[in-house]
Formats: structure tokens, sequence, C-alpha cells
């Protein structure tokens, strides 16, 4: 499909994307597939078992336009309220919506008109109320189910002794489609205090496949971390700000717990 790019910058986007953005995401996206080519090889992977998620979280709906220009066609929000927005604004086009962020059960009725994926399944009650809403549709929605690696308080997800429970109610909701589990690591540049948090989503995956076989995929890594959850297995990745650049607001806005560089 072809895109009309008849969209006129505003001196606020060309200071923050470019004159040319569909040349700077295009030349983005190279390097992060190189990148993740690189950490296949280091860990003896094949790239094309790992799915690159962009993340377009703070991106307008018009600059999107040279995103999907530049061969992007999936894209992960957090934040549902401007996923919508986005989605109607770019109808248009042939987009794969991916919603990776915490989702109030109020807000699920919208969720299922448009997306094909939510990455942070993590409560009884928001399966039940995503089941529900499907089945009026008469639609499913592939599902990965959240879990705090890190320990920490301010993240969202299931904490690791309650995730095989969890994962055996799972066919109680036959329009959720489980295909893997979820994590954020410790925002953290030191790799030694990321690692354990992907090593255990791995560990905690092989163990649950037992109890569900259809729950095989990782969704770990970002940005700064995405090369060491390859190495630790990761089978998708969610990557924003190294394709579109840094985002005008903190990391803390849409992560719970990011600590946004000085």
């Amino acid at each position: 499909m072809t895109v009309s790019l008849n969209v006129d910058l505003s001196s606020e986007d060309i200071a923050r994307f470019g004159d040319d953005p569909a040349r700077a995401f295009a030349a983005n996206l190279q390097d992060v597939q190189e990148r993740i080519a690189a950490a296949c090889l280091r860990s003896g992977r094949q790239p094309e078992d790992v799915r690159l998620l962009p993340v377009t979280k703070t991106v307008p709906a018009h600059i999107l336009r040279f995103a999907f220009a530049a061969g992007i066609s999936d894209f992960g929000e957090n934040k549902l309220q401007e996923a919508r927005d986005k989605q109607a604004a770019l109808a248009d086009l042939a987009i794969r919506w991916s919603i990776i962020g915490h989702l109030q059960t109020n807000k699920v009725k919208y969720l299922v008109r448009f997306a094909s994926e939510f990455h942070a399944l993590d409560s009884f009650r928001l399966a039940e109320e995503l089941n529900r809403r499907l089945d009026a549709q008469g639609r499913d929605l592939d599902v990965f189910v959240q879990v705090n690696t890190s320990g920490e308080a301010s993240k969202y997800g299931l904490h690791p002794d309650d995730l095989t429970a969890f994962v055996e109610r799972l066919p109680e909701y036959p329009r959720l489609k489980p295909r893997g589990l979820m994590t954020l690591a410790v925002f953290s540049a030191d790799t030694e205090r990321v690692r354990p948090c992907f090593r255990l989503l791995r560990a905690l995956r092989d163990k649950t496949m037992a109890v569900h076989p259809g729950l095989t995929q990782l969704s770990m890594g970002m940005s700064g971390d995405y090369e060491v959850a390859i190495e630790e297995g990761a089978d998708v990745v969610r990557v924003g700000q190294a394709i579109f650049g840094p985002r005008p607001t903190d990391d803390a806005f849409y992560w719970p717990g990011a600590i946004s560089p000085s």
C-alpha cells in the first residue's frame, strides 16, 4: 500500500524528527535490525526468529505516515487513548496495533475494536472483561501475560509465584489466545542488573509451557536493553526511541519505575 506524504511539517516536527522523517526512520530501523542480527549471532539464533515491535508512543499520527512509508506497519502503544486517536487518524493504512501497557477494565471496550495484540494481561478481572467483550464481537485476541520479574512495587504484572495458577485458568477465557510472557526489566544501564529479569522470564516460560503449551514467546527488551534480551531468548522486542528518537515526556509517564536520563 502506498501512503500519501502530503504532510506539512511544523517547526516542532522538524526539530524533533528532521525534515525527512521517512528517511530518518528507515535508517534507524536498519540500524536496529542490524543490532538484532548481531545479538542473534552472538547467541546462536536466527534474526528471523526475533520480531521487532516498533513502539510509537508520543509520535504524532501525521508523523507515523512517514514511519509507514519507511516500511513500519506494526505499531505498539502504551496508552489506549493515544492508540485510539492514532488508529482513527490512520485508518486508511494497513497497520497492526499492539497495546503494550497497563489496561484498566473500563477501557477494554475500546481495545477490542481495533487491537490485534495485548502485551499486559495480569489479572483474572481483566481476562474476564476482555473475553466478554471479544465474544460479543465474535473475535479473538493474542495476549501476553505480564510478569513482574524485577520485584519493583512500581511495576505492573503478576508475581512470579502466582504465574502457574494464573496460566492454569486461561482456558476459561477462550477468546484470549495466549502467545507468551512479557516483562519490563529493571531500568538500568548495568547489564548485570537487567539480565536476571530476562533470565527469570525465560525460566518461567519453560515451566509454564508444561501447563499451557501455547505460551512459547517472550516479549522483553526495549531500546536500552533489547540486545541483552535477545541474548536471553526474547522473541519480541519492543523498541521505540532507537527508531523514532528521544521522547519529550519522561519514561516514567509510560513505564512505572522508569528513571529518565539526566
